[in-house]
């Protein structure tokens, strides 16, 4: 009942994954704990099968206008698999309170990253959605190989893989700058074959979680169903707000949700 209750919640996280092009689930996790009740643990794995079906088929819109490079995208996922398999092993051995309290920075961290793109970044990157449908740019830049972007791809694909399997997040926040700078990316093609790193890693770090028995599908269902629908009228709301707009007001939630969590699991340690 109480997870019925919480999964309105759902419906605002996937409207921002819609609306926004990623970052929302980042909320799933204080909302599934201080909301749904769930302990920290298993909101993370409840995080990950969200994270998971949003990013499964916020990518079809994507793949269907060319905007995800499978190879790259594919190849970046792998290198995260270590990194996704150590991440769920921490989260079995941390302290919950721990769990939240590093949870509390990760949010302050993408909080960060998301007002520095608002700011700097040209209005036809902020439209670029989940639901967007923009077009790939002309002439997109050939993926340049050699081992200092190698190094950045394995790097980058191990610090997401811990991010998903520790926190049950996507990491899209650090997985999009590393293709735009590293590997040449247009912002579009960025965001679409992010959503494919982020489904390879979520699928690996939830492929340990079910092993375990640590899903919780009384919660998880009505709580993804409630993010399913919020994705397809967040989707609709990128044609027609203005992205900027929404993503300084998104920036401001997530600090003052990142505060609260501070502030619950630094008195809950003490």
């Amino acid at each position: 009942m109480r997870a019925l209750l919480a999964s309105p919640l759902g419906f605002l996280i996937g409207l921002s994954l819609g609306a926004l092009g990623g970052g929302g689930s980042i909320l799933a996790v204080p909302a599934l704990v201080y909301a749904a009740g769930q302990s920290p643990k298993h909101a993370t794995t409840t995080s990950l099968v969200l994270v998971a079906l949003t990013a499964l088929i916020g990518i079809v819109p994507h793949w269907r206008a060319g905007r995800v490079r499978a190879g790259a995208g594919t190849i970046f996922g792998l290198a995260g698999i270590g990194g996704s398999l150590l991440g769920s092993h921490w989260n079995k051995a941390a302290n919950p309170n721990v769990l939240l309290l590093a949870f509390s920075g990760l949010m302050l961290v993408a909080a960060y990253g998301m007002w520095r793109r608002v700011t700097r970044a040209p209005k036809a990157e902020l439209s670029c959605s989940v639901g967007a449908a923009a077009a790939p740019t002309a002439g997109s830049a050939s993926v340049r190989i050699d081992p200092m972007t190698v190094l950045k791809v394995i790097v980058a694909g191990t610090i997401v893989g811990l991010l998903t399997g520790f926190f049950g997040v996507g990491g899209g926040f650090v997985i999009v700058p590393v293709l735009v700078l590293a590997l040449g990316f247009t912002m579009p093609e960025a965001i679409g074959t992010s959503l494919l790193v982020i489904t390879i890693n979520s699928a690996v770090a939830l492929s340990t979680r079910l092993q375990t028995g640590a899903i919780e599908w009384g919660t998880v269902i009505p709580f993804t169903i409630a993010s399913l629908l919020g994705v397809i009228v967040g989707s609709h709301l990128a044609h027609t707000r203005d992205s900027g707009s929404l993503q300084r007001w998104f920036v401001g939630l997530l600090v003052v949700v990142a505060v609260y969590t501070a502030i619950r699991s630094g008195v809950a340690l003490r």
